[in-house]
């Protein structure tokens, strides 16, 4: 499946599907078909998000040599971190937000 991201106060943005669940599981959301963030949840749901940035940050900043970070063939340089994958969101967020507009997808 394919998440397309959509809100009157931005441009469309879509996510693959695993990225897609991802992020709705991190703001407490089920992944679905079809949903909505609402203005007055988008304060709590960019608190999510940037509670789970900072977690995986801190969780790269604690992990020993021997987590595979930096082998050889340096899988570490080419991940997408999480802070990464959700900054488009975030952004859209922000903005949705300030124009009081909700975010849908699957409408």
């Amino acid at each position: 499946m394919i998440y397309k991201f959509k809100s009157k106060a931005t441009g469309d943005l879509i996510m693959l599907g695993p990225h897609g669940d991802q992020l709705l599981r991190l703001i407490g959301r089920e992944p679905q078909p079809k949903g909505i963030i609402e203005p007055a949840a988008m304060p709590g749901v960019l608190r999510a998000l940037e509670a789970a940035v900072e977690a995986e940050a801190a969780q790269a900043r604690t992990a020993s040599p021997d987590d595979g970070v930096g082998d050889d063939d340096d899988r570490g340089a080419r991940q997408v971190s999480l802070r990464q994958r959700v900054w488009p969101m975030v952004e859209m967020l922000r903005r949705a937000h300030a124009e009081q507009q909700p975010v849908v997808w699957g409408v």
